[in-house]
């Protein structure tokens, strides 16, 4: 009963404020521009459903681009530096910069160097870059977070530098690898978003262009939409990484 309820409860709660926002929007007569009722942006949803759906494809398959990208960048770089730890010092500040930098501070020299023609390798590049810190740290962490009982157990037994890598350090990063992955997926669909924007071109053709295009034109409603398909996505993209994460974890922690 009790699960049922914290199934539901989420629903009745969005259920509740789509009503209030309804209601409120006809009662103060909100002009539709500024404010557009639930009603109105369901209704531009399912209008636009060809060309939004089409949009959030290329959205997706952009960030999803981005995210294998980081992936194997940040899951190398993570190997390469756990275990030299000169390598790490002479790293773990650059990564850091990269983290800290704003991605729109970047954005043009990206633009540029990705080639005006080809937005889509700029919003791709950008998103990576968003995606790679969590999975490398997440690595890292992981990789350096072995039980040092096991670690000394290893040193008693003359271990190499593989087996200890193979049979130790990977195998204990597992859980923390899958969450730096989970965390950098969504992470790379806001890039791959923030990137279009700065990009301010067409070209891409993603869902933050459809904003852009219903902004310049006032249609508040289809605004609303594309970023309900945007969330939506995230949600989708978000679970099925949780499911992903705990099958994955289940078999690890089988064996």
């Amino acid at each position: 009963m009790n699960r049922a309820l914290s199934v539901i409860a989420p629903f009745v709660l969005i259920a509740i404020l789509l009503a209030i926002w309804e209601i409120a929007c006809r009662a103060l007569a909100v002009p539709l521009f500024l404010l557009p009722p639930p009603s109105a942006i369901a209704a531009a949803t399912v209008q636009n459903a060809p060309l939004l759906m089409s949009s959030a494809w290329n959205t997706l398959s952009m960030a999803v681009l981005a995210w294998i990208a980081a992936s194997l960048f940040a899951c190398g770089l993570a190997l390469l530096v756990g275990t030299h730890s000169l390598v790490e010092d002479a790293v773990r500040p650059l990564a850091v910069v990269i983290q800290v930098t704003p991605i729109v501070a970047i954005a043009p020299l990206v633009k540029i160097w990705a080639g005006l023609d080809h937005p889509q390798r700029g919003v791709v590049g950008l998103a990576a870059v968003v995606a790679f810190f969590p999975i490398f740290s997440g690595a890292l962490t992981g990789l350096k977070g072995a039980d040092p009982d096991l670690e000394r157990l290893f040193d008693l037994y003359g271990a190499t530098r593989l087996q200890r890598l193979f049979r130790l350090r990977l195998p204990a990063a597992v859980p923390f690898v899958l969450e730096g992955h989970k965390v950098a997926a969504g992470l790379a669909v806001v890039g791959a978003v923030v990137a279009e924007f700065v990009a301010g071109s067409g070209g891409a053709q993603g869902l933050a262009w459809r904003i852009l295009e219903a902004s310049n034109r006032l249609q508040t409603d289809k605004m609303f939409a594309a970023l309900l398909v945007l969330a939506a996505m995230g949600v989708a993209l978000y679970a099925l990484l949780q499911v992903a994460e705990r099958f994955i974890l289940h078999r690890w922690r089988g064996r």
